[in-house]
């Protein structure tokens, strides 16, 4: 995983119409916390933030007045209409350190025939994994599971230096078999009056 650098401008001013000023000025109000020191309040550039947030756990290398820190998304706040970033927080990370993070589950392959349907228990699964080495995904193959079918966390294989921090019995993903539709009262009506 690469990492991501960005400068962030130390901020003063708080509340609702310092944020929005922040916010009209194409930068997005954030905290950063961590390893013990004092939350740090920062403004980052909006549109290289919103570029590096479409990596899951993406690495954020912070230029904040001249000092250098780690950090990884830990909760972003977008406006529900628009879609635009309005609030982030910040994890700080070192190199070597483990956190946990969710990373999304993807299925790959085709089901066994017969129209069965997949259910996505679980999008995402929480690891344990190095801050610098965190996996975007992880993959599950489901080609040729049959109805009743369920694949649980602990059969899923991990990327390399990460273990399992979602319950190990959990399902994660399960094939369900394609339901029947009943015919309608008219469907039956229609063709009792053709007989």
């Amino acid at each position: 995983m690469s990492e991501v650098k960005i400068a962030a401008a130390v901020r003063t001013e708080f509340g609702k119409g310092a944020a929005r000023a922040i916010r009209r000025a194409s930068q997005v109000p954030a905290v950063v916390y961590g390893h013990g020191s004092e939350p740090a309040h920062v403004t980052l550039p909006a549109h290289e933030l919103a570029l590096a947030l479409r990596t899951p756990n993406v690495l954020l290398s912070l230029d904040v007045d001249g000092k250098n820190e780690l950090a990884i998304p830990k909760a972003v706040q977008r406006d529900a209409i628009k879609g635009f970033l309005v609030h982030v927080d910040l994890l700080l990370v070192k190199r070597g350190e483990k956190v946990t993070v969710e990373i999304p589950v993807q299925a790959e392959g085709e089901l066994a025939a017969g129209g069965n349907l997949l259910e996505h228990v679980l999008s995402t699964l929480s690891i344990e994994a190095e801050a610098t080495h965190l996996p975007e995904s992880v993959t599950v193959s489901v080609e040729g599971l049959e109805a009743g079918a369920s694949v649980l966390a602990k059969d899923i294989a991990l990327p390399k230096g990460s273990t399992l921090v979602t319950d190990a019995d959990a399902v994660v993903l399960q094939v369900l078999a394609a339901q029947a539709e009943e015919p309608s009262a008219e469907a039956e009506a229609t063709e009792g009056d053709e007989a």
